[in-house]
């Protein structure tokens, strides 16, 4: 039996960022031979919707109330951001194909999201990018070239526009196991266990 994992997520979600850790722990209670993990784009404000600034109350608020009690309780360390206003996440998707192609998307979004939620960096950036690419043993230079020329846009904006007009995603993370179960927000590992041991039965 084998399981397909669709997780849909947005970078500059830190929500989307504090599912993973659960999500890998779980895994690890298997044969990962038998799990087909596949980290979705979804941009939350594609452009040329306002993307949220740090300093505002609902980011605030939320990481106050939220983000941060949650993080605590799972022991991830997270900041929230002072680039202001947070970047659109497009050409870090792009990349994701890119990386994708070479076996490393796992370590990329990882990367990614602890380039955000960690060290605080830029990702709406090129320059950003092609460092974080490096980090994971990518080649920088091809790296940047593809996304300077646009190779994997065409196919990066399809599937952005499948989760957002055929799957009617509208918040992350969400999950979506063996195309047949759907289920939105932070999951813990326990959850995941028995999500994974019923579907494997």
């Amino acid at each position: 039996m084998h399981i397909n994992v669709k997780i849909y997520s947005d970078y500059v979600c830190p929500f989307c960022f504090l599912a993973e850790d659960p999500l890998t722990k779980a895994i690890q209670s298997f044969d990962s031979a038998q799990f087909d993990i596949e980290w979705m784009p979804f941009e939350l404000r594609p452009y040329p919707t306002p993307t949220l600034k740090p300093e505002g109350q609902y980011l605030q608020e939320a990481w106050k109330h939220s983000v941060y009690p949650m993080a605590e309780s799972m022991g991830i360390p997270i900041i929230l951001p002072n680039v202001s206003p947070q970047p659109y996440t497009k050409l870090a998707f792009e990349g994701s194909f890119s990386a994708s192609a070479q076996n490393k998307a796992k370590e990329y979004n990882h990367r990614i999201f602890t380039a955000f939620f960690q060290d605080g960096l830029d990702i709406g950036q090129k320059n950003v990018l092609v460092s974080c690419a490096a980090d994971i043993g990518l080649d920088p230079y091809k790296f940047g070239l593809e996304l300077s020329s646009g190779r994997y846009r065409s196919e990066c904006d399809r599937q952005l526009l499948y989760g957002r007009e055929s799957l009617q995603i509208s918040s992350v993370p969400t999950f979506i196991i063996n195309e047949n179960l759907r289920i939105s927000g932070v999951l813990s590992q326990d959850a995941l266990l028995s999500i994974f041991e019923k579907q494997l039965s």
